[in-house]
């Protein structure tokens, strides 16, 4: 799986600067590196299979995650990466 560095937004409304994946070091799951861009700007990793699934939203499917707009060249907070 792969996912798309830049601003996502989440289905209930928040943006979010995904920075890239990286492979948890004990299950091999991998997960999504990310950046609130709201309140105190913390960052955070979820389980790629879960950033990427659709949620059910007044009886439609939705993207939990939308890609809002692609960045290409990011600064290489973590060097090489997998996406």
């Amino acid at each position: 799986m792969q996912i798309q560095p830049g601003v996502y937004r989440h289905y209930k409304g928040p943006e979010y600067r995904v920075f890239s994946v990286a492979q948890h070091s004990e299950s091999e799951e991998w997960m999504v590196f990310y950046q609130c861009l709201y309140g105190d700007y913390g960052f955070w990793v979820r389980p790629l299979s879960m950033f990427q699934e659709s949620v059910e939203v007044d009886g439609e499917q939705v993207p939990r995650f939308a890609l809002v707009k692609a960045e290409e060249g990011l600064p290489g907070l973590l060097g090489k990466s997998h996406v």
